[in-house]
């Protein structure tokens, strides 16, 4: 079955005992469960206080009007029988811009007595006989109504898979399915102890089989991360401190911008990681985009043009500082007297480049990269960048297979829908819970597979993992489940 859509609202059609709340229950999150039943145990004396439906029902009403505004998933769990009340749903839906969905449970009448009789207190016999009726003819009312989704519950309790909007796989991917999984440190809650912390990661992200660990380059944490006061350790420093532990992790940077260090002293830097990680070095280059951190530390910010410039010279430098050899080299961009350059790299050490500008970044990374890191938020947009990163190939006369796609994912993993939510609310800050859990295709681990599984599908070999909320080791085992095996 596909993959309901989230968030979405979603609308419960069938006859009382048919398991609707049940169903509500194993799939979604208590909150996100709007219950007439429920309602009238608020405003009446019980679940089954009829007497109370009226103001039961205008509170649903405002509940589904406040959450369907927020963008948030609504699950109405009601009779759904009424079509005109079912079709204002669908009207709400139309009007805020959620997929809409009907599951219309189709049970045995037999099934649905049965559990009736067994309430403390039942519908009414005749009343129940009406519904089931009304039930029958309502599958084929509620298919010519124009729903985005409709499912059909015909054994009670039917297994479905909720995924977000990024997620539209037709199938749930194979266990292991998916590209190479490397943790990005962006934040660095360590305490007083930051190399038992960094360590710890470490240790645990190779333990759990993550490909790697990269750094990422700032002289001032970013407001994209954190407050300006928090920690953000020099990178090279701290990638030996890591070489030096003997995991399996691949090191390197995403991404040091060109305008921080000379490009030889980064060709050094990156060469002798590489030495002392036994080959496991990348290197993550970038124009550089944060005048301020610029300023603060007495570094030259250039104009656009002049960083760009720079990026493509730092790739040939660092070329032809790896190269063997120590003669003379006359380049397109550089020339140097000598390249003497000990250590060498052990081995081919690859270079990513970072960046979404389509008329420069792009073509430098389809000219001279190993590889080129994309964001992954937005699927349309990546398919966009990825369609002129292969365009820029062509003109360069380049195999678009020769170079490796990666991308930055900022994910919040939840151990379930529930968790997914609480993490959702603790992290958004002032922006709107649905607005976040998209940015960050908040979902449970099943969810990310399946996601990781189409990037892949679209040529990505490698995703960047940065987790919204990452605070010590434990947190990788969040992660586990992602991990190709």
């Amino acid at each position: 079955m596909d993959p309901l859509p989230d968030p979405a609202l979603v609308v419960l059609v069938g006859a009382a005992g048919s398991g609707k709340s049940t169903w509500a229950t194993r799939h979604y999150a208590a909150p996100e469960i709007v219950s007439s039943d429920a309602l009238r145990a608020v405003v009446g004396s019980g679940p089954a206080d009829l007497d109370a439906s009226s103001e039961a029902f205008a509170l649903l009403d405002q509940i589904v009007s406040g959450r369907t505004r927020r963008g948030l998933t609504t699950v109405i769990d009601t009779l759904g029988l009424d079509r005109d009340r079912r079709l204002r749903y669908l009207a709400r839906a139309r009007e805020t811009g959620l997929p809409a969905v009907a599951v219309v449970f189709a049970i045995e009448d037999r099934l649905c007595r049965q559990r009736n009789s067994a309430r403390d207190r039942p519908v009414p016999a005749p009343v129940l006989t009406t519904q089931l009726k009304a039930a029958r003819a309502t599958l084929d009312l509620v298919a010519e109504e124009g729903w985005d989704r409709v499912v059909v519950v015909d054994q009670g309790v039917a297994e479905v898979t909720i995924a977000t909007p990024a997620s539209t796989r037709p199938e749930p991917a194979a266990p292991g399915a998916g590209p190479e999984l490397i943790l990005q440190l962006s934040r660095f809650p360590w305490g007083e102890d930051p190399q038992g912390w960094l360590t710890a990661i470490a240790r645990r992200a190779d333990e759990i089989g993550l490909a790697g660990i990269a750094l990422m380059d700032h002289l001032i944490q970013i407001p994209q991360v954190g407050r300006a006061w928090d920690p953000i350790p020099e990178p090279w420093v701290t990638l030996g401190a890591l070489a030096g532990l003997g995991t399996r992790l691949r090191l390197g940077t995403l991404v040091s911008p060109v305008t921080f260090r000379p490009a030889g002293v980064t060709a050094k830097a990156a060469a002798t990681l590489d030495v002392l990680s036994g080959g496991r070095a990348f290197l993550g280059l970038g124009a550089g985009w944060w005048d301020r951190e610029h300023a603060a530390f007495g570094l030259p910010f250039p104009p656009a043009g002049d960083r760009l410039d720079r990026l493509e010279s730092t790739i040939e430098t660092c070329r032809a500082l790896w190269y063997s050899g120590t003669k003379a080299y006359v380049g397109e961009r550089v020339s140097l007297p000598e390249t003497t350059c000990y250590p060498r790299p052990a081995g081919a050490l690859p270079i990513i480049v970072g960046g979404t500008g389509q008329r420069r970044t792009l073509q430098i990374a389809a000219r001279r990269a190993d590889g080129c890191n994309l964001p992954s938020a937005d699927s349309e947009r990546l398919d966009q960048l990825l369609s002129v990163l292969r365009r820029h190939c062509a003109e360069v006369g380049r195999d678009p297979a020769t170079l490796s796609v990666t991308v930055l994912d900022l994910p919040v993993v939840g151990v379930d829908r529930a968790d997914v939510a609480r993490r959702v609310e603790r992290l958004r800050g002032r922006t709107s819970a649905a607005a976040f859990a998209a940015r960050h295709h908040a979902g449970t681990a099943d969810t990310h597979r399946r996601r990781y599984a189409d990037l892949a599908d679209r040529g990505v070999s490698t995703v960047f993992l940065a987790p919204a909320d990452l605070t010590g080791p434990d947190d990788l085992d969040r992660l586990a489940p992602l991990v190709p095996r």
